[in-house]
């Protein structure tokens, strides 16, 4: 009985993860390549804002709502997972905000957190992937979501979005 359920479980877990990956990705998300996947323990100065892959922490940032910012390396980490890492300006709106924590908190591989210094009010990252976004209520970044989260780009889907480090809100 125990291996039948245990069957079950990873068959539905394959089959949800092939259904998310065939979410059409949004118009708009710009792509990026041959990133490194090396861990180090230092801060690392990444090319683009915040950063979409390359080298990270060791550890990973649990996934959830953070109402202040996060170490970039960390989260880098969550993204090799299969992590989407929505990150806002610290003045967006209130109502906006909420938006973002509602989403964090109706899905295990989301991480949200502000990010000083963004070049737009909101951008959704995944491994090798990102979109600038002028509002949170832009449906585009729930088709992000679904398109990338544990999405094809993943270098390791399955992996823990969770005992890492940070105590999500």
């Amino acid at each position: 009985m125990l291996v039948f359920l245990v069957a079950f479980v990873m068959v539905v877990v394959v089959l949800d993860v092939r259904e998310q990956a065939s979410s059409p990705a949004p118009n708009g998300v710009t792509s990026y390549s041959h990133l490194s996947r090396n861990h180090t323990e230092g801060p690392v100065d990444y090319p683009q804002t915040p950063p979409v892959g390359g080298p990270h922490n060791p550890v990973p940032q649990n996934c959830g709502f953070y109402a202040e910012p996060v170490r970039n390396e960390n989260a880098v980490h969550s993204l090799e997972h299969g992590a989407v890492w929505i990150t806002y300006r610290p003045d967006l709106p209130g109502g906006q905000v909420e938006t973002l924590r509602d989403l964090a908190q109706s899905n295990n591989y989301v991480l949200v957190s502000p990010y000083p210094g963004l070049p737009s009010p909101v951008v959704a990252s995944a491994w090798g992937k990102q979109l600038r976004l002028n509002s949170a209520n832009d449906p585009r970044l729930e088709q992000f979501v679904s398109a990338y989260s544990q999405g094809p780009q993943t270098p390791e889907p399955g992996a823990a979005c969770s005992g890492g480090v940070g105590s999500p809100e």
